[in-house]
């Protein structure tokens, strides 16, 4: 729609990208004066910040109406030389990382992961241990953190202006937000009324991701959420005379229950089906590749590396069932809030890290490293109040980060290191906004799940024993076999490597496998600046840490 809209653009290309350069022409004309050089910026926390940036969006109030205009994925610079001008904007759920650091002398770095920076001579990398604690405590980074100290993400739904003063430093001159989901649930929801349209939604997403110049294939794990995108690709390519994309699984066993639900899946539907079992030593093997991409802690989601690896053989583009929990209430920690909580309020309170304490004041002293362009929104996260009831907490977890720097990152991470694009049909404009709406006891009720989302899935052609079976995490739950043995194996070292960090010691002997993460995360990312470390055995690298 846009592309047709600017008629007077001179396109050049059939790439998407290119509209995100017709949208900014047609709303920001050149200057009529040469631009002059930004006024000189304050240190900040992390940045160089203008005068004013943080003010009502600053310079970079006047592109939130161009940049609603796109519909997608993205995370994207773009220079204007007309204005002397950096705009740096993610999608609005944060699908596509962003991320960036200003060094010492001023320069700004900008990529999609943080060990692009550390061929610049300004940077080393550092471990963020205030992240770290948080990282720990509510299992994802929370805000713009990273794990490394100076390195901040770009806020999802978010646009940041930066110029050069006159003596060329990068001065951050803005930072607006131009979307933002909200839970508003509804006072009823009917699924004799109300699950055909929430199932179009879906069907409406789902059809926009299946266009694609390059071959595309389905992410099945045999859940509920892949097995409905599977579904709808399949009705959805039928009904438009495509070939219908074929669906990829991995599993530890041919007897898991994850395994065997994804094959009566593709029976019933039909489907092609690409399948591969773990071999018995693949954490062993593969756990260097999964921290070196990912750069976080969590060695549990290891089958990412073999799927997309395999997929990646056969088509560019994936489809998968991420966000599903989120905005459907999947997850079991929200049908028993109370647990949750104290299990955050514990790990926080076991950490002797003053940022631990500062979540858990009441009235929290917000620091430099809060507010615009800095790695925190807030430091007012205290878990009692925002896991309270289960409203807060999806809004808690949509603005925080659990989706944008844990579910949604591990995908993009481990699939685009093979060269694979997966996109998310459940985060969807129309389907978020209606599934935003849907009342509370429709996702969550006593005991069950997603319970709007399964009215709507009865009206697929998935077999009835799908739409009714329960969630099993992703990763612990995938293999739980091979995991359980590597712990067994490290948990001992486990404990010792715990003591290396005080302040975070009492978090991670509760977390075994967040120890053996964390050293890892270390000896790839850290020793020797991160460079050169990549090809050494899972061994050696745990053991080569002073």
């Amino acid at each position: 729609p846009l592309r047709a809209a600017e008629e007077a653009y001179p396109w050049s290309t059939q790439g998407d990208a290119e509209t995100i350069l017709a949208a900014h022409a047609a709303a920001i004309p050149a200057p009529t004066t040469p631009p002059g050089s930004a006024s000189k910026g304050v240190r900040v926390g992390w940045v160089n910040r203008a005068r004013g940036a943080a003010q009502a969006g600053g310079e970079a109030a006047r592109h939130v109406e161009w940049v609603k205009r796109l519909d997608g994925i993205w995370g994207f610079a773009l220079w204007d030389a007309r204005h002397r001008e950096l705009i740096l904007c993610r999608d609005p759920m944060g699908v596509k990382p962003l991320m960036r650091t200003q060094t010492d002398g001023g320069t700004l770095l900008f990529a999609s992961e943080a060990k692009a920076f550390r061929h610049h001579p300004e940077y080393s990398p550092v471990m963020d241990e205030a992240a770290m604690v948080a990282r720990l405590a509510y299992e994802y980074p929370l805000d713009e953190t990273t794990l490394f100290a100076g390195v901040a993400q770009v806020r999802p739904g978010t646009v940041e202006t930066w110029r050069l003063d006159e003596s060329g430093t990068a001065v951050l001159t803005g930072v607006a937000r131009y979307s933002r989901d909200e839970v508003k649930p509804a006072a009823s929801w009917d699924p004799a009324n109300d699950a055909a349209a929430l199932l179009d939604s879906l069907c409406e997403s789902v059809e926009d991701r299946l266009m694609s110049d390059v071959p595309l294939g389905i992410i099945l794990s045999g859940g509920l959420d892949s097995s409905m995108v599977a579904g709808l690709a399949h009705r959805a390519a039928k009904a438009a005379g495509k070939p219908v994309p074929e669906c990829w699984t991995v599993t530890e066993s041919e007897d898991h229950p994850d395994y065997r639900a994804a094959e009566d899946v593709v029976a019933a539907l039909d489907l092609g089906h690409h399948t591969s079992t773990l071999e018995e030593d693949s954490f062993w093997k593969s756990l260097p590749s999964l921290a070196w991409h990912g750069e976080d802690l969590d060695i549990s989601v290891l089958f990412f590396q073999p799927l997309f690896e395999n997929m990646a053989r056969d088509v560019k583009v994936g489809l998968c069932g991420q966000g599903a929990d989120e905005l459907h209430g999947g997850y079991p920690r929200y049908r028993d809030l109370p647990a949750h909580r104290d299990l955050v309020r514990g790990r926080l309170m076991s950490s002797r890290h003053p940022v631990a304490d500062a979540i858990l004041d009441p009235e929290p002293q917000q620091g430099a490293l809060v507010g615009a362009g800095q790695p925190w929104r807030t430091l007012d996260l205290d878990p009692d109040t925002h896991f309270a009831d289960l409203r807060s907490t999806l809004q808690f977890e949509l603005d925080h980060g659990q989706l944008s720097n844990f579910q949604l990152r591990l995908v993009d991470r481990h699939s685009m290191a093979h060269g694979l694009e997966v996109r998310v049909p459940f985060l969807g404009r129309a389907h978020r906004k209606m599934a935003h709406t849907l009342p509370l006891d429709w996702r969550v009720r006593g005991s069950d799940e997603k319970l709007a989302l399964r009215a709507a899935a009865a009206l697929t052609d998935l077999p009835p024993e799908i739409v009714s079976r329960p969630k099993l995490s992703a990763g612990t739950a995938t293999t739980p076999t091979l995991l359980a043995e590597l712990l067994a194996e490290l948990r001992p070292q486990a404990q010792e490597w715990a003591t290396s960090h005080p302040r975070l010691e009492r978090m991670l002997e509760k977390q075994p496998d967040m120890a053996i993460g964390l050293r890892l995360f270390e000896s790839l990312h850290l020793v020797d600046g991160g460079l050169g470390r990549e090809g050494k055995d899972l061994m050696t690298l745990l053991d080569d840490i002073d």
